[in-house]
């Protein structure tokens, strides 16, 4: 069948829609009828060549949409159920799929994460030229062939701008202060960021019951969204002594948990040195390839200071999307607060330069 796709060709060139052939779903495989998809900095971070990576590659991997046919072997699914994707599809056999690390899977180091299906192929084809799908999702299309592991079922009521914001942003960000950190009540937070990351991790520790939640961000007006979200305090980097007025807050105490969601080395080193003896940074922003941490080793040990990884919010998808949506259909989380912009798959491009003018909300491309 036929598939209209944003296709990413080479760093510098914008992003071409053009017409692309999909195969039929194979054996444990879903056809899935996208309605909405995100636009995150990961897939920036390709087009930016921060990551190396090459084309042709259809990018997206935050998307939601309808079970239109199914290969053979798919039991959790059926046509007709809506799903999020997961760009995660783990094998559910590998020890850190059965100690409950499905964003660790062996297998999908090998497969997903090089843009692969389980088998090493692709779906996407561009006449004999294979096309490669981004973690094996490439949501920027009207259609896709995922791993049925990498399509989780949500309710029919569940708008779809929403449910696809659930499916990497907001896990990721929720999932960081549920999972990785877990957060308790009392606590204090810091979370250095402002995006979509940034403020589902705020929003997720407004619910655990963080007592103070510092909002750290060069934009205004995401300091503004990140007050709506739950934070008890913002602090503008760039404008005056940001470590200072941490710790006025913190009664120079310092946070027990920072969570540094953009990815940059001066974001970590504000997280590292504004936290409490015996405190915890907690990496989840996504950087460019070679970055390094910078920190002081001797105030590492010291001050016996914690830092931990999050990949994924720690998350596994099947339990966690839908403990989310229950979040917000309980009022716990309005996760409507983080939908921007609503484009079409034509405007892709125009949505990226809204990205990195630094807009607030996420940019969904509705695909009706």
């Amino acid at each position: 069948m036929k598939t209209l796709a944003a296709v990413f060709e080479e760093v510098g060139k914008r992003l071409e829609i053009e017409e692309l052939e999909l195969d039929p779903p194979s054996s444990g495989e879903v056809l899935v009828k996208l309605k909405a998809t995100g636009l995150c900095r990961s897939d920036y971070h390709v087009m930016a060549g921060d990551w190396r990576s090459h084309g042709p590659l259809v990018l997206g991997h935050e998307g939601a949409g309808v079970v239109e046919a199914v290969g053979s072997g798919v039991t959790s699914l059926q046509i007709g159920d809506h799903v999020i994707l997961s760009w995660s599809p783990a094998c559910g056999r590998c020890l850190q799929c059965l100690v409950g690390r499905p964003a660790l899977c062996h297998a999908i180091q090998e497969t997903a994460y090089r843009n692969l299906m389980a088998d090493g192929t692709t779906r996407l084809h561009r006449d004999d030229v294979d096309v490669h799908a981004f973690c094996g999702c490439g949501t920027f299309a009207t259609h896709a062939v995922v791993a049925q592991s990498a399509a989780i079922k949500v309710a029919k009521d569940i708008p779809f701008d929403i449910a696809a914001l659930v499916g990497c942003a907001v896990a990721t960000g929720i999932g960081a202060v549920w999972n990785t950190a877990k957060v308790a009540p009392g606590d204090s937070v810091l979370v250095v960021g402002c995006g979509g990351v940034g403020w589902a991790a705020i929003a997720a520790a407004r619910v655990a019951g963080a007592m103070v939640i510092v909002a750290a961000d060069p934009n205004p007006k995401a300091l503004e969204a990140a007050e709506e979200a739950g934070a008890t305090h913002t602090v503008q980097i760039g404008e005056g002594d940001v470590r200072d007025e941490i710790r006025r807050i913190t009664e120079l105490q310092g946070v027990d948990y920072a969570f540094d969601t953009i990815g940059r080395q001066d974001a970590i080193r504000l997280g590292f040195e504004t936290l409490r003896p015996g405190g915890s940074l907690v990496c989840v922003g996504m950087p460019k390839d070679g970055t390094q941490l910078g920190v002081d080793v001797l105030e590492l040990i010291r001050q016996e200071k914690t830092i931990m990884g999050s990949w994924y919010g720690s998350c596994q998808p099947a339990l966690d999307f839908p403990r989310i949506l229950k979040a917000n259909q309980t009022g716990m989380i309005q996760l409507s607060g983080l939908v921007g912009n609503s484009i079409s798959l034509d405007q892709i491009n125009a949505g990226f330069d809204l990205m990195a003018s630094g807009t607030v909300g996420r940019t969904v491309i509705a695909l009706d």
